[in-house]
């Protein structure tokens, strides 16, 4: 059965790595260590962070003991700004499938699946990750 509310497998990444660099603090994850755990390519963790470290979440250490910290306290980073550095700016107005036409004059949906984003975006914006 497929799951009504699916993250794209970047947001996934982003969520999950970042859990395993709060997990492991003080030490840092290197991209090898959170493909292995997350059972990713290295290439897309490494193409991920490069987002959240321009976009200051993460800072990138090199060396023995380098690999990716947090910028900011985990209680400063919520998952809303994680989702919106890696997907873009969420818009909960408009047709929620995306539609441009639509044979009804009004949305037979919109009311309900509008609230319902809402929600899921106030969530997200609301966990933190000290949360986890």
């Amino acid at each position: 059965m497929k799951n009504m509310v699916n993250v794209s497998e970047g947001v996934f990444l982003a969520f999950h790595g970042l859990a395993l660099i709060v997990k492991n603090y003080p030490k840092r994850m290197n991209v090898k260590s959170m493909a292995e755990e997350l059972h990713a390519s290295e290439a897309h963790i490494a193409k991920i962070f490069q987002k959240l470290s321009k976009n200051g979440i993460v800072d990138s250490v090199r060396g023995p003991a380098g690999g990716f910290q947090l910028r900011k306290t985990a209680n400063k980073i919520n998952f809303l700004e994680i989702y919106e550095i890696i997907e873009g700016k969420v818009e909960l107005k408009g047709c929620p499938f995306g539609k441009m036409n639509c044979a009804f004059e009004t949305c037979i949906f919109s009311n309900e699946l509008n609230r319902i984003s809402q929600e899921i975006y106030d969530f997200f914006k609301n966990l933190k990750l000290r949360d986890l």
